[in-house]
């Protein structure tokens, strides 16, 4: 007689603050870090995690072990003669088995809605800063209203992407190309953690925008980029996830685990 399999439980995930991580929680976090990026150390990765507001964690359901985490800084941004409260993404990075998860973007989705009803009558921005594509997916693939955008559209956002990139980032800051390059000391993704096929610049336009527009992510540049959070923006968010039976991110994880089998 066969018996119909159970489900998998769930990935975990939520939201931490800086001071409840432990060191060994950091250590945890730096083993899977640094199997993704080169020219790192743990002391890099402790410094530049305590400049931090928190960071969401994935954990596993059954042991509670961190399988990935994703870094945030709450700031501000001064765009002309108004300041706009802003959420600064820092480094993403889950173990490659679970690629494609819900449990990050369910976590963010109620963070974004914890921080909007404290802003509620203003824009409330996402700023990330994306060496590899992936990053960039997950602006692209779960906000409507983003730039650079791989359409074209929102070109109205750039000018808030050169006030952040100006106030935080300085000199680092190309505005012409609109790219920021921290140098050859910069952690770069190691060369085999997500490179980019032809297949996949053919099969998803998002992919090839990425590369035409930071052609040397492989050194390390970032492509800096913003996501617009308003009550709409929430609502339309929530029908999709709802709605789609997979997750977008699903599905580019399972064309690049095919791409890099063949």
């Amino acid at each position: 007689m066969k018996f119909f399999k159970l489900p998998k439980p769930e990935l975990k995930a939520k939201f931490q603050k800086v001071e409840k991580f432990s060191v060994q929680d950091l250590r945890v976090m730096y083993s899977i870090y640094e199997k993704y990026y080169e020219n790192t150390s743990f002391d890099i990765f402790q410094s530049d995690f305590y400049k931090k507001t928190g960071a969401f964690i994935i954990c596993h359901p059954d042991t509670g072990r961190i399988v990935g985490f994703s870094t945030l800084m709450k700031c501000d941004i001064k765009a002309g003669d108004k300041t706009y409260h802003a959420l600064f993404s820092g480094d993403t990075v889950i173990e490659k088995e679970f690629w494609g998860t819900r449990a990050l973007q369910r976590a963010m989705y109620i963070y974004l809605i914890t921080e909007k009803v404290k802003h509620p009558t203003e824009p409330v921005y996402w700023m990330l800063i994306s060496k590899g594509f992936k990053t960039y997916l997950l602006l692209a693939n779960n906000f409507f209203t983003y730039y650079p955008h791989f359409k074209g559209k929102n070109q109205r956002l750039s000018g808030v992407v050169d006030s952040y990139c100006r106030q935080y980032f300085g000199d680092y800051y190309d505005p012409a190309s609109k790219i920021l390059n921290f140098g050859s000391d910069y952690q770069p993704l190691k060369e085999n953690v997500a490179p980019i096929t032809e297949i996949m610049r053919s099969n998803n336009p998002k992919i090839k925008f990425f590369e035409e527009r930071n052609p040397n992510w492989v050194q390390g540049t970032e492509l800096p980029c913003v996501g617009e959070i308003t009550w709409q923006e929430l609502a339309k968010y929530a029908q999709r996830f709802i709605t789609k039976p997979m997750s977008q991110g699903k599905l580019d994880a399972l064309l690049v685990n095919k791409t890099q089998s063949v």
